[in-house]
């Protein structure tokens, strides 16, 4: 099975993109070329902006928040892998996870801020131990992204 999120990156960064757009409109319009009339619905300039300016740093920051990374997930061949990079503003590094099926040995989904932010811990069993992979923040993912995830995973738990 092979699945990405990049249909909800894409979806994030085209909202970002549109709320940048109307955002330096706006302070065009307001403070430029002085077409919007104030108070508008009863508020002045400076509210509005502050409003917007708040908004604005909303859609920017949640996905660096919540951690949300592009993800691919393939497990096609004799190995698990995983490649993912953090999205958001600055983009991170890419990292990939290839586990051996035979030597996988479990997983750990662990949430946080009301269950919100999700990350998967991966491990690998070795001859001398096991070894715990950083982990993967999977908040990007959508529901049967999860569940298809999770299934994948627990077939190839090691018993």
């Amino acid at each position: 099975m092979h699945f990405d999120n990049s249909k909800t990156i894409i979806s994030i960064r085209l909202t970002f993109f549109a709320a940048t757009v109307l955002f330096l409109t706006y302070l065009v319009l307001t403070y430029v070329a002085k077409l919007i009339k104030f108070p508008l619905l009863g508020m002045s300039d400076s509210m509005w902006t502050i409003i917007l300016v708040v908004i604005y740093l909303s859609i920017a920051f949640l996905p660096m928040l919540f951690n949300y990374q592009y993800i691919s997930y393939s497990d096609e061949e004799e190995n698990i892998v995983i490649r993912y990079f953090t999205t958001g503003i600055l983009s991170g590094n890419k990292n990939s996870i290839e586990i051996s099926k035979s030597t996988f040995k479990s997983y750990q989904i662990e949430t946080s801020f009301f269950g919100l932010n999700q990350k998967l811990i991966l491990y690998q069993k070795f001859r001398e131990g096991f070894a715990k992979y950083p982990p993967v923040y999977i908040s990007s993912l959508t529901r049967r992204e999860k569940e298809k995830l999770v299934m994948s995973l627990n077939s190839y738990i090691s018993r």
